[in-house]
């Protein structure tokens, strides 16, 4: 009997450290994902998640602007003509949503009045990407809020809406996780372009203020130096060294075709442009001055079109046709 309770006490001695490293092991699995995810659920996602890269800050540790304020132009006097800009004219209302301040936000919530009631929009920048793309957030009938996740696909920012907590592509324009999985965002018509070029189009435009809420010094990019280096911070999943990878491009999806529209190539070329994509014409209209292209669809055509950096849209779209000025 002593000998059988001290091969029993052996056996714990050899069997409860393994029991209780197993417990830590498994614990401390689910604490590292639960980091590494943010607390966001990839188990059902459109990506492999072994893509999905973390950025550095938490969930909201990129805070968005969920009560932004407007001014006037002529009282605007923290923007320099060549300050890039995000421009949006809905319903008779011209916006200036400033780069210098979205490098520290990369969504701004806003709303915007049909006539019958505020529907709610949000503006988004990923200063990895040099993409903006601005969406409707009403959706399914009810108006919605954003987010920074604080993770990455392809370098992208991914969004998350306070809803239904689901992740979305800005690129992809799509949910790749949670709940909302595989809905797509209604895009919005959304121009890349310079102070002075938007200032000089819309002169009753209102602009962003820089009174966000949060202490940030809006005259210092945190970025420095990146849009001129080949260097990205984060992989992608397909390198296209064709063109610089800070390039400048506006791509466009037409009936499930991509194509992309170089600057490099655009200021070697008449404008406006005529090009055809899926046997549709479209038309292409550069400004060398502001650094800014508008792609303009004829007829009926559906055009979705995003000014983003060369490597962003190519990781994204490997496939994508490239305009080539030689081309005509």
């Amino acid at each position: 009997m002593v000998k059988n309770m001290a091969k029993r006490n052996k056996l714990r001695l050899i069997f409860y450290p393994l029991v209780l490293a197993a417990i830590i092991f498994i614990s401390w699995s689910h604490i590292q994902a639960a980091f590494y995810d943010n607390g966001f659920d990839l188990s059902n996602s459109l990506i492999d998640r072994n893509e999905i890269h973390h950025g550095g800050p938490p969930k909201d540790g990129i805070p968005a602007i969920d009560a932004p304020i407007f001014i006037p132009a002529p009282k605007t006097d923290f923007l320099n003509n060549e300050d890039r800009i995000l421009g949006l004219n809905l319903n008779g209302v011209a916006k200036a949503y400033p780069i210098k301040i979205l490098n520290y936000h990369e969504i701004v919530n806003d709303f915007t009045n049909d006539g019958k009631e505020e529907k709610a929009i949000f503006v988004s920048y990923c200063p990895l990407c040099g993409s903006g793309v601005a969406y409707s957030a009403f959706i399914n009938g009810k108006n919605t809020s954003f987010g920074v996740s604080g993770l990455l696909y392809n370098s992208d920012v991914l969004l998350y809406d306070r809803q239904t907590n689901s992740l979305w592509s800005q690129i992809m324009s799509q949910a790749i996780s949670g709940p909302a999985k595989g809905q797509k965002l209604k895009v919005l018509d959304l121009t890349h372009t310079s102070w002075q070029d938007w200032k000089s189009r819309y002169p009753n435009t209102l602009v962003l203020s820089t009174d966000t809420g949060y202490s940030r010094n809006y005259n210092h990019t945190p970025y420095q130096g990146y849009d001129k280096s080949k260097a990205l911070y984060f992989p992608v999943k397909n390198l296209d060294k064709r063109y610089h990878p800070k390039e400048y491009v506006i791509g466009v999806e037409v009936d499930g075709k991509f194509k992309a529209y170089p600057f490099a190539e655009l200021s070697k070329s008449p404008s406006p442009l005529q090009d055809t994509i899926a046997g549709h014409q479209l038309t292409i209209n550069f400004d060398a001055q502001h650094r800014t292209a508008k792609i303009i669809a004829n007829k009926n055509t559906s055009v979705i079109s995003i000014t983003s950096y060369w490597f962003a849209w190519m990781a994204f779209h490997p496939d994508s046709e490239v305009y080539k000025s030689s081309d005509q």
